[in-house]
């Protein structure tokens, strides 16, 4: 296939790329900051700011022969995606909206019928769920939406939603939980402990019992992965991308302490505005549908992302 992958440069890009290589892919990046972990990524990079559509033409391929449509599939990754940052500066959940109305647009000018979205489980909100449930794909719903970056993404699914009834696209919708490992050097959580533990500074857990569904970056790239293979099968449904396991912050922040031998202290606060404080994917649905099983639980995970960054940071 010829696939656009939009934030080619993050995270989940740059490792979706060089396996979507490796399986024999022709692949297009598009991303306004450069890939610095593969040249082989950042040399199929295009330089593009999404929020511009006059840019989006950079995009295009050199036609092919016998090719309707300049792509046969989009994989849209591209946003602003960190919680707090988007609650202290909102225009930036703005900049989300217009990335995937624009990547929507294109698409449907140029006759591409297949497009993915990275959304997140930050759409399910802080609603409570019996003891022992979990958040299966029907429990999001816009009234639980605690902060711009979360409303930024359920207003990316319904516009999707739109585009495939009223313009016959195609969709996958992921909802992704707390992707780390290999190519992040980011101010998300594990990076960010990995830092700090490192040079013995404050780890800083926002709420004791914050429980989220940490996912290891090649288990979440399967899953993107097996979407593209069982396409028939998939299409037209939302799917959670996770692990299944729920970890506390503060056994993240003990772990990594363990890892590097740290004398770290750390210092447990309340739960910041907008933020989800416990999630637990359920990926049945990705299990029964698309085969989807992931292979990496957390304190094995957080070990290979150890010593990656100590390898390449």
């Amino acid at each position: 296939m010829r696939i656009l992958v939009t934030g080619s440069s993050g995270t989940i890009g740059t490792r979706l790329c060089e396996r979507l290589l490796a399986d024999g892919h022709t692949v297009i990046g598009a991303d306004w900051e450069p890939c610095k972990w593969n040249k082989e990524i950042e040399n199929l990079r295009i330089n593009v700011d999404l929020r511009d559509p006059k840019q989006l033409h950079r995009c295009h391929p050199e036609p092919v022969e016998g090719r309707n449509s300049p792509f046969d599939l989009i994989i849209h990754l591209a946003a602003n995606a960190r919680v707090y940052e988007l609650v202290e500066n909102p225009e930036r959940a703005m900049d989300n909206f217009i990335d995937t109305f624009n990547i929507l647009e294109f698409a449907r000018k140029n006759g591409i019928k297949k497009m993915m979205f990275a959304s997140s489980r930050e759409t399910y909100g802080n609603i409570h769920l019996p003891a022992g449930q979990k958040y299966s794909e029907d429990k999001a719903h816009f009234m639980t939406c605690e902060s711009p970056y979360t409303a930024s993404k359920i207003g990316g699914e319904a516009l999707f939603e739109a585009y495939k009834r009223c313009y016959g696209i195609e969709t996958i919708i992921w909802r992704f939980s707390n992707v780390y490992g290999m190519y992040d050097d980011s101010v998300r959580v594990v990076p960010l402990y990995f830092r700090q533990a490192s040079a013995g500074e404050t780890l800083k857990v926002f709420g004791k019992d914050k429980c989220l569904d940490f996912t290891y970056i090649d288990d979440c790239v399967n899953g993107i992965v097996l979407g593209i293979d069982k396409w028939d099968t998939a299409k037209n449904d939302t799917y959670n991308l996770a692990y299944g396991e729920g970890t506390t912050i503060l056994h993240l922040a003990e772990r990594m302490k363990e890892l590097l031998k740290s004398s770290s202290p750390i210092e447990i606060g309340t739960a910041r505005t907008g933020e989800v404080t416990h999630y637990i994917a359920d990926i049945s649905k990705a299990q029964k549908k698309l085969g989807y099983a992931p292979q990496t639980p957390f304190d094995r995970g957080i070990e290979k992302a150890v010593e990656w960054y100590r390898a390449n940071t």
